[in-house]
């Protein structure tokens, strides 16, 4: 952010980060993600028979004979690569140091290899307790082979098939065991929760984060974006296209509450996504998508608005959730570009209405700071409701300075919020123009921001 206080509003965390955290890790395709997936008992993290395919943090809450705990997910450490393996390794760096318990996973069908023993001694420097998990072990016949994972010297080898579910029930109970007490957690933190925050009096419930998801093309900034909206660097970023693969999530609090910001996979046209882990990572950021309050549609103001910028704000319109429209890069550009730009985004995007259109570059943070003002706003306005007398009296103003052609609204309610949803009855049918004309005067005389109308019409005799 471009102000300290902002910074610091963004980077407190939600209740939720409390949990006991409990981070996967191991060198790649060990098969970290299918064991997440098993201990979350459904399918979070992409997998795929290859190295390489999780590259962000995912942190994700758990539960086992009723101890909740975060699961996190990471990259497969690789402490010599390229750039990208770097960052990557970073990542699963940071997770170890926070972690309450680290479960270093190997692949009992390949043998210890001298990157599982050089995961074992970044492990065994972090100091946090660690449980050896050997995995694919998916019969009796591959237990003998499990036990050369001793020379990794972190204990005996727990034998597991992540994914056939095979021994996940015995880790997962001394999971639980090794995790902090609850009660103990309770003493530490005091009656004031974490940094002596004072309790709420509805018995400590959280306030529902308002889900904000982070959409746009491959390599348009959305990860840089997305870690310099929380305050730290969660979300790899590198020049690739693809490189988020998963739909990434951080709650954060806000001076407006708690915010959950979800960075998606870069989505591309059906015709060129590729079968496997670029498919499901479109399933991810396309369900991100359906369960947002509201969506940064991110654009590289360096490439203008494309035609696929196009569907995809088509996408988020038919997700019936407010858009805030976010041109990236925008340092980058001259000021005849600038002019050209915006005149583009004004053409291609008109059916988004009234969205903001905010210039930023996430790489220095020009500009993010109006990024949370715009989401309360449009917000705001998606949830707003206009008592039914005050609508009738303006409609009645609306018909009096425009008539409808050949009919006439007796009366209207507005049936429904996010968004605003308005019945009309009239005597006749409404041209589609004319039930512009209303929408623009509806706004104008409401205040209603950028956020999507409905206006239904039912005929009356």
């Amino acid at each position: 952010m471009t102000g300290s206080s902002d910074r610091a509003a963004l980077a407190a965390r939600a209740p939720s980060s409390t949990r006991p955290v409990v981070v996967v890790a191991g060198r790649p395709n060990v098969g970290k993600s299918t064991l997440v997936n098993r201990i979350l008992g459904r399918r979070v993290s992409v997998v795929e028979e290859r190295p390489g395919v999780t590259r962000d943090r995912l942190a994700l809450d758990a539960e086992w004979n009723g101890r909740p705990f975060t699961v996190v997910d990471t990259g497969g450490w690789t402490p010599r690569g390229d750039a990208l393996e770097a960052k990557v390794t970073a990542q699963s760096d940071r997770a170890i140091d926070e972690a309450d318990l680290v479960l270093q996973v190997i692949d009992v069908t390949v043998g210890v290899t001298s990157e599982d023993e050089e995961v074992a001694r970044r492990v065994r420097r972090g100091g946090r307790p660690v449980l050896l998990v050997a995995n694919k072990v998916d019969n009796e016949r591959r237990e003998p082979d499990a036990w050369e994972a001793l020379s990794l010297g972190l204990g005996e080898p727990f034998m597991v098939s992540a994914l056939h579910g095979r021994g996940t029930g015995d880790l997962l109970d001394e999971v639980v065991r090794r995790l902090p007490n609850a009660d103990e957690e309770a003493a530490e933190l005091g009656p004031g929760g974490p940094a002596g925050a004072a309790v709420p009096d509805d018995a400590g419930a959280p306030a529902a984060a308002l889900a904000v998801s982070l959409v746009g093309r491959p390599n348009v900034g959305k990860s840089t974006l997305f870690n310099r909206l929380i305050g730290e660097e969660r979300a790899v970023v590198h020049d690739e296209p693809g490189t988020t693969r998963d739909a990434v999530d951080t709650v954060v609090e806000t001076p407006d509450g708690p915010v959950r910001f979800v960075d998606t996979a870069g989505m591309r046209r059906s015709s060129r996504t590729q079968p496997g882990t670029e498919y499901f990572a479109l399933v991810r950021a396309l369900s991100a998508l359906d369960g947002a309050d509201v969506s940064l549609l991110v654009i590289d103001a360096t490439e203008g608005v494309t035609h696929q910028d196009q569907r995809l704000a088509e996408r988020v319109v038919a997700a019936g959730s407010p858009v805030v429209v976010v041109l990236n890069k925008w340092e980058l550009l001259g000021r005849a570009d600038r002019e050209r730009v915006i005149l583009d985004v004004g053409d291609r995007l008109a059916f988004l209405g009234e969205a903001p259109v905010l210039k930023v570059s996430a790489h220095s943070g020009l500009g993010v700071h109006r990024v949370l003002p715009a989401l309360r706003v449009a917000v705001e306005a998606y949830r707003q409701r206009i008592p039914t007398p005050e609508l009738n009296r303006a409609l009645r103003a609306i018909q009096s300075a425009h008539a409808a052609p050949g009919a006439r609204v007796r009366y209207a309610v507005q049936g429904a919020t996010d968004p605003p949803t308005f019945t009309l009855f009239a005597t006749g049918r409404l041209p589609a123009t004319y039930l512009r004309y209303v929408e623009r005067q509806l706004r104008e005389r409401f205040g209603i921001g950028p956020t999507p109308i409905k206006i239904r019409v039912r005929l009356q005799a």
